[in-house]
């Protein structure tokens, strides 16, 4: 009966985290390839924190309902976000040879959307413990990250509906317009 207890455990440990990182937790940095307005181009997160705070949002797959909506939502509200000082960057490891179509389709071309590679995945704690021939597939979690390079406000919600609503109030509160 002893083995009960050790079962358990380790099917804790084998489940998937939604823990995300925390405010005030340093934000990894990482580089990899995106694209804007159908562009590819480097993404780098240290040169865009020298800019101003990043809105850094995970999306599971491009061209989907959900992320489909939220991208909208974000190309919508990018202009709100850059009067707050704020850069955004929508990520996913999820069908990524699609990108370059979705900048342009679904971010119309407003904003960078990026490969999220199996290290920022497992650094940003934000896999949704699905994975595909691609790797694993992100939760819908976004992060507010201040030019320190801190995490300022994290939002896990796979529900799309908050997330620019909720980013953009936590870029203004942290730039103070």
């Amino acid at each position: 009966m002893r083995l009960a207890p050790l079962a358990a455990a380790l099917a804790l440990l084998a489940a998937p985290a939604f823990a995300t990182l925390s405010p005030g937790a340093k934000a990894p940095d990482f580089s990899t390839r995106g694209a804007i307005a159908g562009k590819v181009i480097p993404v780098h997160l240290a040169d865009e924190l020298k800019r101003g705070p990043v809105v850094l949002y995970f999306f599971p797959a491009a061209f989907t309902g959900g992320c489909n909506a939220e991208a909208h939502a974000f190309a919508e509200a990018v202009a709100d976000f850059h009067r707050a000082g704020a850069t955004v960057i929508g990520m996913t490891a999820g069908n990524v040879d699609k990108l370059e179509a979705f900048s342009s389709e679904k971010c119309a071309g407003k904003f960078a959307v990026a490969a999220a590679t199996p290290a920022v995945v497992k650094a940003y704690d934000v896999s949704l413990g699905r994975t595909t021939p691609l790797g694993d597939i992100t939760s819908r979690t976004s992060y507010v990250i201040g030019r320190d390079g801190k995490v300022a406000f994290v939002h896990s919600d796979m529900n799309p509906a908050e997330h620019v609503a909720l980013t953009l109030a936590a870029v203004r509160k942290l730039s103070g317009r």
